[in-house]
């Protein structure tokens, strides 16, 4: 760098740089070769200027040459390999953000049929965006072709939020119908909650390395990205705990007493409502209504204390066991939705000490 038209100020991210006029209606300032090398710019590539506030102006890259670049990856796979472990890398590079992944045998040799099933399970039923575009004895490769900033992080969560919600509202019903196979339509929907959850993941893994993508993808802060991961577990959590009530329907002997069935259905909606209490907060990033949230919750307690109170009455100790395990799946999600809500809390803290 010259010395005549910069000063580092010790921090590798600050420099000063003098304003020089030109043209006679344009102001020019030039920027550290490094800074350029590292962003991988180059002479005619674009960069948005911003004004923020009163004193600050803000020189990011176009987004969409971002969004374009291609990362590639390449999984070796020996004969021995698990093909569960071959799963998890793949999972692990669809987190890191690699656009094309290609997976073939070490030595040249075959995929085993094993192999190529699991691998294409995954990318079916989990990778959000994932297809494959090329397939032979010896090697697959795979492609993300959903663009960042099509789908927010909000935008992801509230999807698979929806989703959630769902699942728990037809666990009541398949309760009350004793409908075997809606239950199973239930467990069915929990791959849908996984591949947003992932989804969620990827964004986060590739925004946090470029503060420029934060606000493309809906968030304020890079801080925030460990509390939606966080959030996003929970909500995969709670799409969980509607999959166990599934699958105990599905192994009932017989329906369960009907009267509990409607103090069961009452738990499940306040437990929703305190779920929609807590996703609130976030979608208006305020602190009253986490805190809310986390107050009402409380009160899954109480109501499941007297189901068990009246299922304690029933003779057949099958039917009590069933109670209680629905029961405690059904506060577990309410104890979710308080976590998600002190996660808005710790999220929004600094904006409700400024407002006080």
């Amino acid at each position: 760098m010259d010395n005549n038209e910069g000063t580092e100020l010790g921090n590798q991210h600050e420099e000063t740089r003098k304003i020089q006029f030109t043209g006679g209606s344009s102001y020019i300032v030039s920027l550290p070769k490094k800074w350029i090398q590292d962003l991988k710019l180059k002479q005619g590539d674009l960069v948005v200027i911003a004004r923020q506030g009163h004193s600050i102006l803000q020189i990011a890259p176009i987004s969409k040459r971002i969004s374009k670049e291609q990362r590639e990856a390449t999984i070796e796979v020996a004969k021995d390999n698990s093909p569960y472990f071959l799963a998890r890398k793949l999972i692990s590079l669809y987190f890191l953000g690699f656009n094309i992944i290609n997976i073939s045998q070490k030595d040249g040799g075959r995929l085993s049929s094993e192999q190529r099933e699991v691998m294409k399970d995954v990318v079916r039923r989990v990778l959000m965006g994932t297809e494959i575009i090329a397939d032979s004895a010896t090697s697959i490769t795979l492609q993300v072709l959903i663009n960042l900033l099509e789908l927010s992080v909000d935008a992801a969560f509230k999807r698979m939020l929806l989703i959630a919600k769902s699942m728990h509202r037809d666990a009541i019903l398949s309760l009350r119908e004793n409908n075997i196979e809606l239950a199973k339509e239930i467990l069915k929907s929990d791959d849908e909650v996984d591949r947003f959850s992932f989804y969620i993941v990827r964004q986060l893994n590739i925004a946090i390395k470029n503060e420029h993508l934060l606000k493309e993808i809906g968030l304020d802060d890079s801080r925030n990205c460990l509390g939606y991961r966080l959030i996003a577990k929970s909500t995969e959590r709670i799409a969980d705990h509607a999959g166990l009530i599934a699958k105990d329907i599905i192994e009932m002997e017989r329906p369960l007493n009907k009267d509990i069935i409607e103090k069961i259905a009452e738990m499940s909606n306040f437990a929703l409502e305190v779920l929609d209490e807590a996703c609130l907060s976030i979608f208006k990033r305020d602190y009253d209504s986490a805190d809310l949230a986390i107050e009402k919750s409380r009160g899954i307690d109480d109501l499941e204390k007297g189901i068990i109170r009246v299922a304690s009455k029933l003779r057949d100790i099958n039917e009590i066991y069933r109670i209680k395990i629905i029961t405690e799946n059904i506060r577990r999600v309410a104890e979710y939705a308080s976590d998600i809500a002190e996660i808005v809390l710790n999220m929004t803290v600094q904006q409700k000490l400024r407002k006080g």
